[in-house]
């Protein structure tokens, strides 16, 4: 719990490795939370990257850790909307990071109703294990978006960035847990 509410530690295996699936399947989150005095652990994935580059900043190296085997790597502090964040609950990310998505690359993004478009970052196996890259451009009849949101996919006829090197990054979830950045 920070001063601000409760926050959580986001370990993943990006760059280090592919993260062994049968090793993750065998991850216990309440086990990780007894080894590593947590409150909790949550076991948010598999997930996968859709940017074509991360960028961190340069700064302090980034501690690692294993869990059940798997090395990994600190990455993000998040901000809680609360200590059980619900779909599209915005949550804040101190990550740091660029993510560069370039052109000719589909995109999938949510838009708000305020017209700010939220970019998929991540895509999640956690609710549907069976979710691939190719059902992201139909995923829009299996969301059930809040009042005034939409979803859309487009081709990029430009570079994206999402620039959260100087501040902190907004990020969502969707109902299956695919993760979204607000794009500056």
């Amino acid at each position: 719990m920070g001063d601000a509410g409760p926050q959580a530690t986001v370990y993943n295996t990006f760059p280090l490795n592919n993260c062994p699936a049968e090793l993750w399947d065998a991850l216990d989150a309440a086990d990780i939370a007894t080894d590593n005095d947590a409150l909790g652990a949550m076991l948010n994935g598999p997930r996968y990257w859709l940017m074509s580059r991360i960028t961190k900043r340069a700064g302090e190296p980034q501690p690692t850790k294993s869990f059940g085997g798997i090395e990994m790597i600190e990455q993000a502090t998040v901000q809680l909307s609360s200590n059980d964040p619900q779909p599209y609950s915005v949550n804040t990310v101190d990550r740091r990071a660029v993510f560069t998505f370039d052109v000719g690359r589909p995109v999938f993004e949510l838009v708000d109703p305020t017209g700010r478009r939220w970019v998929m970052q991540t895509y999640s196996q956690v609710v549907d294990k069976n979710l691939t890259l190719d059902d992201l451009p139909a995923l829009a009849s299996r969301l059930n978006l809040p009042d005034g949101w939409h979803y859309e996919t487009r081709t990029l006829t430009e570079p994206l960035v999402v620039d959260t090197t100087e501040r902190p990054a907004n990020v969502l979830q969707d109902d299956l847990t695919n993760s979204y950045s607000l794009q500056s």
